[in-house]
């Protein structure tokens, strides 16, 4: 340890740097980012990987209501003791390890199958047009504190130290609209799940997101590499790719699980 004149310690920043080479992808890797889970899409298949950032969110709504109540009547708005307790809740902090531990992953399926990663180009406040038109002060404050663009500069951060490429497209109803023909999604009652309203086969709102991200993405592979178009094996024996009576749905992985992992890749170990 080093001291100054005055005896006070010295401290000495480090800075390293590594080369890294940027690759040519052979595939694609869509990703869309959601309130509660993020879907990625490989080969044809759509995982959603939950994240409970809405529980976490209405976890800390509630209490942040709770601690205001009890403590603006008694210390006042700008009450010390209410705003430690408050940091206390540490929300920003739990949100920020889910959004790392999710680029780590997605960036490193990347490398592991030298994709690039296709995002949808977001403004820098995505969140301020979706809330323009709520008007209930908690649907308000949940899409306000989605982590959309957070879990994006996660992976953008994470694909630079790694030369992963990345390719955003427009996202503009990608999930409304069928991905075999061009023709709207009916979802009913709120459901995840809508019906081609011209090929009658169903699809899961993400699934259609992923194929539509893939395929406005495709053009950057010049027509090379493994980009597959939206259909697949035949699923029903309907003459259309990926079927018309089966449904196009995601599969599901906990956060207790992937947290676990390094890459996708464990998902077929």
């Amino acid at each position: 340890m080093r001291l100054d004149r005055r005896g006070r310690r010295l401290i000495f920043y480090l800075t390293f740097r590594r080369s890294v080479e940027a690759y040519e992808p052979r595939d694609l890797i869509p990703v869309d980012v959601n309130e509660n889970h993020v879907a990625v899409m490989i080969d044809q298949e759509v995982y959603l990987l939950e994240t409970n950032f809405k529980d976490i969110t209405l976890g800390y709504y509630y209490r942040r209501k709770a601690i205001q109540r009890k403590y603006d009547k008694s210390c006042g708005v700008d009450c010390r003791v209410k705003r430690r307790i408050l940091r206390k809740l540490r929300e920003g902090e739990r949100k920020n390890d889910l959004k790392w531990k999710l680029a780590n992953i997605i960036v490193r399926t990347a490398v592991e199958r030298r994709s690039a990663i296709v995002l949808e180009r977001l403004g820098e406040n995505p969140a301020k047009g979706m809330i323009s038109r709520i008007k209930d002060a908690q649907l308000r404050h949940r899409v306000y504190q989605a982590s959309f663009k957070g879990v994006q500069r996660a992976i953008e951060e994470k694909a630079r130290e790694h030369g992963v490429p990345i390719v955003y497209v427009n996202p503009r109803n990608t999930s409304r609209m069928c991905p075999i023909h061009n023709a709207p999604i009916i979802y009913e009652n709120g459901s995840r799940v809508g019906r081609c309203s011209r090929g009658g086969e169903l699809w899961h709102r993400e699934v259609a997101a992923c194929h539509n991200l893939r395929l406005r993405a495709s053009p950057h592979l010049g027509g090379e590499g493994n980009a597959q178009s939206p259909g697949g094996p035949l699923l029903d024996g309907s003459p259309m790719p990926l079927g018309s009576t089966a449904t196009h749905e995601p599969t599901p992985i906990t956060h207790e699980v992937w947290a676990r992992w390094k890459s996708l890749g464990a998902i077929n170990k």
